[in-house]
């Protein structure tokens, strides 16, 4: 195991360090991280880097292939960009936590605050509590599980993502919509739940999604464009 003292040594050696193939395979550990930002950003390798307590800013941001897992709190951005691998935050995570993300799994076991999973292009995201308002705001594709609640204008704007959320939705954004819950959505509301390591039902989810009737052109509304 590789191990970084992020407390005597700052980030730039642990972060240095994921991004060459020498990192492949390897376990690394992080500790003292200390609230600091972009730590363990831009791991390119299939790397499992534990980081022993509380981040800053754009933790594992950009993340490719690595398994990347919290013990602690993370600040906001966390996991922006991702591409692939995993990310798993232990405690609860602050505003637009995967962001932009492309790919991968991004699992949150306490709760996220607001804009979770903006514009999300393709990221699975769990959240095993709540997470605040204007969530998957113009989310793109990829699946928002949450367990818990969501906060105001949930989904505003979204395109093709899918959102499921197990508690109360306190409103829902612009084109958002209830939609059924079918077998299809239940298979990967499932699988997605396990990966996470979450035993909720996955039938008593409710799913939402685009009404489709913001991103096509309609020539009865010319006049407005």
């Amino acid at each position: 195991m590789r191990e970084f003292d992020l407390g005597e040594g700052g980030v730039r050696p642990l972060n240095a360090f994921l991004h060459q193939a020498e990192s492949a395979g390897q376990a690394v550990a992080a500790r003292h991280p200390g609230g600091r930002h972009n730590v363990a950003a831009g791991a390119m390798y299939d790397s499992a880097v534990d980081i022993h307590g509380h981040v800053g800013y754009y933790c594992a941001g950009m993340n490719q292939d690595a398994a990347i897992t919290i013990h602690g709190n993370a600040g906001p951005g966390l996991a922006e960009n991702m591409m692939s691998g995993s990310v798993r935050v232990k405690g609860n995570a602050s505003q637009y936590c995967g962001a932009t993300a492309h790919g991968g799994l991004l699992v949150i076991e306490g709760n996220a605050a607001a804009r979770c999973g903006i514009s999300m292009k393709g990221v699975d995201i769990v959240v095993g509590g709540s997470i605040g308002h204007m969530s998957a705001f113009m989310a793109q594709s990829g699946a928002l599980v949450v367990c818990g609640d969501a906060g105001d204008s949930l989904g505003d704007s979204i395109y093709e993502a899918r959102l499921y959320v197990h508690g109360k939705v306190s409103s829902l954004g612009a084109d958002c919509i209830e939609k059924e819950l079918r077998d299809e959505h239940l298979a990967e509301l499932a699988g997605l739940l396990e990966q996470a390591g979450l035993s909720h039902d996955p039938a008593s989810f409710r799913r939402y999604g685009s009404a489709r009737q913001l991103y096509n052109f309609k020539i009865d509304n010319v006049g407005a464009y």
